[in-house]
């Protein structure tokens, strides 16, 4: 009976291993100024948030000085919401927003999962201007 019962939990551990796979959330490198973001689901939705960077690493107490919003601009921009409000799945999210912080501005999105471990995250001023970057996972 227990060889039956292991054999059962065996098949549905193989069954949902390429759902796992093809899970976005963990941390990721940006390919500009050594970013790295923690992507999180938040509620039915993907969200993103800044771990570290060149900027962090030189100064841990680094400002969100480029905000458009000059409200925010004191706010420290180690843990800041960079990606929020991406819904779909399971390969490809949209209907988010993706905070620049090198510019202050925040963009209409879409996150695509291509393989396990490189995310194609588009931004877009208006579509068809758009730019798009390829961010890998670090875990």
């Amino acid at each position: 009976m227990n060889t039956r019962l292991f054999a059962a939990f065996a098949l549905c551990m193989l069954m949902t291993a390429p759902a796992l796979a093809a899970d976005p959330t963990g941390l990721w490198q940006t390919p500009s100024r050594s970013g790295q973001v923690e992507i999180s689901r938040c509620g039915a939705n993907l969200c993103g948030r800044l771990v570290s960077s060149e900027g962090l690493k030189a100064d841990p107490a680094l400002k969100d000085v480029n905000n458009s919003n000059a409200s925010l601009r004191s706010r420290p921009l180690k843990g800041v919401t960079i990606l929020s409000g991406f819904s779909g799945g399971p390969k490809e999210w949209t209907g988010g927003s993706i905070y620049n912080a090198e510019d202050g501005k925040t963009y209409s999105g879409s996150i695509t999962l291509d393989g396990d471990d490189t995310l194609k995250l588009r931004g877009c001023i208006v579509a068809p201007l758009c730019k798009t970057q390829s961010w890998t996972r670090l875990r």
